[in-house]
Formats: C-alpha cells, structure tokens, sequence
C-alpha cells in the first residue's frame, strides 16, 4: 500500500537514500529541505525548517509517516537546537494526524555516562512522543556508507595516516552497520503494527574496537595499517587531531570523539523479528562503501 511520506534531512547521507527507496516503493515522498529550488534528487522537494513550526505544519499536512533524520551535531548548541526541534516537530505532526514518527537515535546504554551528543538522541526520542503521534526509534552506532561522517573518519585515516595514533578510545567496542541495513530497516517499520511506539536497537553482525574497524577497513583495501598506542591522547586533543587529518570539522569531531567513549553495542535484536534479513557483515559493508565512492568518482550511477 502507498503512503504519503515526509522525509526530513533529505539532503542528508541517510535521507537521500531513504527517499529514494521510498520511491521506487511506490510511496510518494516529500523531501523536506531548507532549499527546495536547489533540490534535485527522489520525491517531491518540500521547503520547511525545523526551528520553523509553521513550515513544519505546511510539511506535514496530508502526511501518514514522517522520518525524523534531523540533528545539529556540528554547533555548540546543538544539545538545545535539537531539543527545540524535535518539539516543534512533534507539535506540527500531532496537529497533522501523521500516523507514525521514525527517527534514526543512537545506541548506547542509559547508565547515567552518555555523552552530550547521546545523551541529546535519548531526549529527541522522548520529545517526538510527547504529543501522542507513535513514535518508532531506530537506534545505531557508527552506519558504514560512502558519505557518512564516521565512516568518512574511518576511510581518510586509512588513506591519510602511515601509522594510527590509538588513545584511549579507539579500544571502545561498537557495532557498525551497513548503509543497505539501516535504510532497510527504516522502510521495514513503515506503517508496521509490530514497530509502533517501539524502540529498536540495530547493528550489524560484527562488533569491533575503533582500533579493529580501521586495521580491517585497511586490510580490504590491501593496506597495512600498524598503531602507536597513546593512552594519554584526550578526547580534546583528538578531535583536534580528527579535524587536521581528516576534513571534518572540529564541532563535530568533538562531539563524535565525546561519544566513542560509550560503549554501542545491541543488546536486543527484536528488530530481527519485526523485519527479518541476515545484516552485513563489516568486511563487505567497507567494500560497498568504497565502490560508491569509486562509482561517484567516476560519474557512473546505480
């Protein structure tokens, strides 16, 4: 069955792929941006702001489900940009009737040690239920995907570095997961009576050190990638150090390297059960990514 579905961060490494899913499923999509004259990719270009109530309600009018893809991760203020957001969000969708609310969080267990950047998803969560629309959650840890911030970290370490500095934090456990996995996820809750104000966790099969997702990502291009240990190297000081070596910018290498200090891993895989499929495996994740890169690079598309 279609639906009319608002995709917000359209423009976005997630949404883009979203919307254009959406699409070739039948559904008629609208991609919310802040510049929709500028918009040339699937669905239907929609101008709205979220730091805009009125646009929101504009947006959302006639809509059944509306993914939430929106955060603030590169200002210093993002903690209360993306609270005021999410409100306003949840206000216009409830004043709508949308049906369902899907928003992409992050894993992470709730033990009183988030990082402000987690810390700010759980709140998202709670802030997009407070009107009543059901809310489905989603959450991951780092998404491999040509595109992605994280995985654009992990890719231009290995291309940029002779040898990998390895403070503390990249000993960290996580669970990546493939671009594929996470956008077949998202479509899997659509309208899904199972998914309905749920919260699920995500990840791929692997679970891996920072330090082993940058020596196996090394190791599918056929590069050697041999680290210095340095405990005494802070999260400040390596997010400058992110920022220099790689093009990230430095609001958001912090609040990523703030974040790499929690453990992500899933502990339930009840969204195995709401939308079956084997995942990715982090080996063959890396090669997808690097062939979309290669793919762009050379101007060819799917």
């Amino acid at each position: 069955m279609p639906y009319t579905v608002l995709v917000t961060g359209a423009t976005g490494f997630v949404g883009s792929h979203l919307a254009r899913q959406l699409v070739e499923d039948g559904h008629d999509v609208r991609a919310m941006t802040r510049h929709p004259d500028g918009y040339d990719g699937p669905g239907k270009a929609v101008g709205a702001d979220v730091a805009d109530v009125d646009s929101l309600r504009t947006a959302l009018e006639g809509v059944d489900v509306a993914y939430y893809l929106v955060h603030a991760l590169e200002s210093k203020d993002f903690e209360r940009m993306d609270a005021a957001a999410a409100h306003n969000f949840a206000r216009a969708a409830a004043e709508n009737g949308v049906r369902q609310i899907v928003y992409l969080g992050g894993l992470g267990d709730d033990d009183g040690r988030l990082s402000a950047h987690l810390r700010s998803r759980r709140e998202v969560e709670k802030l997009l239920g407070e009107t009543g629309v059901p809310v489905t959650v989603l959450r991951a840890a780092v998404v491999i995907g040509h595109g992605g911030i994280s995985w654009e970290i992990t890719r231009q370490l290995v291309d940029h570095l002779p040898v990998m500095i390895t403070p503390k934090w990249t000993k960290t456990r996580t669970q990546p997961i493939a671009l594929p996995d996470v956008i077949r996820y998202l479509v899997g809750v659509l309208d899904n009576p199972d998914a309905m104000g749920r919260v699920f966790e995500i990840g791929g099969p692997d679970v891996l050190r920072y330090v082993d997702m940058l020596k196996r990502a090394a190791k599918v291009q056929r590069k050697s990638f041999p680290s210095v240990n340095v405990p005494l190297l802070t999260p400040h000081l390596s997010s400058g150090w992110l920022a220099l070596v790689t093009d990230v910018n430095y609001a958001t290498a912090r609040n990523l390297v703030a974040s790499m200090t929690n453990e992500v891993v899933v502990h339930d895989d009840a969204i195995r059960h709401v939308v079956p499929g084997d995942p990715i495996g982090y080996d063959d994740a890396v090669r997808l990514a690097l062939e979309d890169r290669a793919r762009e690079q050379s101007g060819s598309t799917r």
